[in-house]
């Protein structure tokens, strides 16, 4: 009978996955990016929101409308299938990008080419599984070409965005780029300056802490020792904000 890995050996495979994610010399933020004070913890009422089982079929729910009502606006129609979003209804930690790619719009699932594969050992640095977050874009169905979205086509999707937000609740949402920073944060300023910088994303009565980082399709194209470190620390402030140990 094959015995529970213990803790030591969770940790052990951690510290090899950061090491392997980034290259192995990428350093801890702490020596490289100082890691600014995360402030006050917002509050969300995560804790009222419902089972998992309950979010399960509220997803599932809106999953439908989704698919109903496919590809969401008339510049879509060239997507071959919706895109909606994958992973725990009672999830902690959500990663929103900014639309789906060839392979995604071939599978149907979110990040699932090569940047869905840098995006899962990000994941695993985290000392977490792909399941145990959910992921999911702005956009629902994949653009032509796969340029960026429209103003048009984010309005599109938005709704059911913010749907999923609201049902899963995060404990803290970690935006991945350009597009899924701006949109969350309704803001005009870029990905290099919010970076690093804890800020909310607020419906009604719930405010969730959000941490804007590098879309790991940019860490791919610009994989520098600079940029290896930046995405780390960002990692690692929201490793802080869950309670997961850092290395």
């Amino acid at each position: 009978m094959t015995s529970e890995p213990t803790q030591q050996q969770r940790l052990a495979k951690q510290q090899l996955v950061t090491e392997s994610l980034l290259g192995i010399d990428f350093l801890p933020a702490s020596n490289n990016d100082n890691i600014e004070d995360k402030g006050p913890v917002i509050s969300t009422s995560s804790e009222s929101g419902g089972s998992g089982s309950e979010r399960a079929a509220l997803l599932a729910v809106l999953q439908k409308r989704v698919e109903k009502e496919f590809p969401l606006c008339q510049s879509l129609a060239e997507a071959t299938q919706p895109v909606f979003g994958e992973g725990d209804p009672d999830a902690r930690l959500m990663f929103i990008g900014e639309a789906p790619g060839a392979e995604e719009d071939r599978t149907g699932r979110p990040f699932v080419g090569a940047a869905g594969k840098k995006l899962g050992q990000m994941i695993e640095s985290m000392g977490l599984a792909r399941e145990d977050v959910y992921i999911a874009n702005i956009l629902k169905a994949r653009p032509p070409e796969n340029r960026t979205p429209t103003l048009e086509e984010i309005e599109a999707s938005a709704p059911y965005l913010r749907e999923q937000i609201k049902i899963i609740q995060p404990a803290a949402i970690v935006t991945l780029g350009n597009p899924s920073t701006k949109f969350i944060l309704q803001t005009k300023e870029g990905i290099t300056r919010l970076r690093g910088r804890w800020a909310s994303w607020e419906d009604e009565d719930l405010q969730v802490p959000v941490m804007p980082t590098f879309h790991p399709a940019y860490l791919l194209r610009n994989y520098t020792k600079e940029t290896r470190n930046q995405v780390w620390s960002d990692l690692q402030k929201v490793m802080e904000l869950l309670g997961l140990k850092t290395n």
